[in-house]
């Protein structure tokens, strides 16, 4: 396998990590609740249909995180939260009126183990009986430092058959320098109880590019990682955006390692998962060959959604509770991001959604040219053909980090950790050295 090569100039300018076209840096507050409500009534009888589902809270809020969450520190806070959510679950069951087929329901956060198992469980029953979703295959993110017994039986009882573990770093030292301390036994006891609990596919979210991080402490944390043999491993690179996120702040930027070792942390994390016998998907995720997520790869049905890479194929996604995203082939929705406002929202008997964008033709085509390119690395692309975009390709071509051959562009093994740039030359709305993006690599 050839080696990965860094070409700083390449890799300066911030771009999206597109787990949508056009990014939620284009929504709008023109677009909300009525675009929302002609998505969801042009929805067919038996239409797949995906379930987001948000609960915004955390025990901990760690300083690294850009999620849209808080602490879960009151009870009636909780309480007065899932009181709303279940509101709009009554209404959006009422606009579909039994059309659509959930296929899927997930949940995200936060942390949706910042409620109670018994809380959780009564969520579930009412998302199952208002879809009419028994059958729905279900996912679930978790904080481990909040799992207990209970949890764990609740995740049995609820036949919930992936999970994903928030781990970032197993080096205390960098745990204590991102506020998220989670001994390693703790990580290793989460797992075993999963397991027991039915989940069959596990995922840990890990970063690279954390404070005091270098090459040994990442190595280190793949090593213990790799003991326990996850089915999925996400390695995202960190996101310092402390502009953006005022938490961010409390992180030391003389701590965080610099681009050139970011892309080593990259590169080793490729080098060592895919020798352990993982397939990479995409550019950060990595997966057993037997899992799902990596014969959606191989078979080319590899998708790219709000919740990253994914085998689920629905069009539709219908994100429920406070900032969940609902995407449709021309409309991305978004609801009101802050809890009070989303529970005024729901208790006028309104859809949540305060923003977002309407999908023309050319975003759609826009958008599935950089999915493909994201997942299966290859995208025909002769119908953008022009002397800018050759230009801006060429580059890349001199390089060899893609090839263009009849109107197909390529891009080898190599060229993964460039992949995000590649596809930005396809974007048409993002504007040169945006701050409001993340580090290419």
């Amino acid at each position: 396998m050839t080696g990965w090569t860094y070409y700083p100039d390449l890799l300066a300018t911030p771009v999206p990590r597109y787990t949508s076209y056009p990014t939620a840096a284009e929504f709008s507050d023109r677009v909300g609740a009525p675009e929302l409500d002609g998505a969801l009534a042009a929805i067919r009888s038996d239409q797949p249909v995906s379930l987001y589902v948000h609960i915004p809270y955390c025990h901990e809020i760690c300083w690294y995180c850009g999620c849209n969450t808080g602490a879960a520190n009151k009870a009636q806070r909780l309480m007065g939260y899932l009181d709303t959510l279940r509101a709009e679950i009554e209404l959006v069951a009422g606009k579909l009126a039994g059309r659509g087929r959930v296929k899927r329901i997930a949940f995200g956060g936060g942390s949706p183990n910042a409620i109670s198992p018994e809380q959780f469980a009564e969520l579930l029953e009412e998302l199952r009986t208002a879809f009419h979703a028994d059958d729905a295959l279900l996912s679930i993110e978790l904080d481990p430092r909040s799992l207990s017994g209970p949890w764990f039986e609740a995740i049995g009882a609820a036949r919930i058959g992936r999970a994903s573990l928030g781990v970032q770093t197993l080096e205390e030292k960098v745990q204590r320098s991102i506020g998220r301390i989670q001994p390693e036994p703790l990580i290793r006891t989460a797992t075993d109880e999963l397991r027991k609990a039915g989940v069959r596919s596990l995922n840990f979210d890990l970063m690279y590019g954390l404070p005091r991080q270098g090459l040994a402490e990442l190595e280190a944390t793949l090593a213990s990682t790799i003991a326990m043999r996850p089915e999925r491993i996400a390695l995202f690179g960190y996101a310092h955006v402390p502009h953006l996120i005022p938490r961010q702040r409390q992180i030391d930027d003389d701590n965080l390692p610099d681009a050139e070792m970011r892309f080593a942390q990259a590169e080793l994390g490729h080098r060592i998962l895919t020798h352990a016998g993982y397939d990479p998907i995409g550019f950060d995720h990595y997966a057993r060959p037997h899992d799902p997520m990596s014969l959606a790869a191989r078979q080319g049905r590899l998708r790219r959604n709000f919740q990253g890479f994914t085998d689920d194929n629905a069009e539709v996604m219908i994100g429920l509770g406070a900032s969940a995203i609902s995407q449709f082939p021309g409309l991305i929705a978004q609801n009101e991001k802050n809890s009070g406002r989303y529970k005024i929202r729901v208790s006028s008997g309104l859809l949540p959604a305060t923003h977002g964008i309407v999908r023309g033709a050319d975003d759609q085509k826009r958008g599935r040219v950089i999915e493909q390119l994201l997942c299966d690395g290859e995208a025909e692309i002769r119908e953008f053909f022009g002397r800018e975009l050759i230009d801006r390709l060429q580059p890349f071509l001199d390089r060899g980090l893609v090839t263009l051959e009849r109107g197909r562009l390529r891009m080898p093994d190599y060229g993964r950790p460039y992949a995000r740039v590649i596809a930005s030359l396809f974007d048409s709305y993002r504007q040169p050295a945006a701050r409001r993006f993340s580090s290419a690599i």
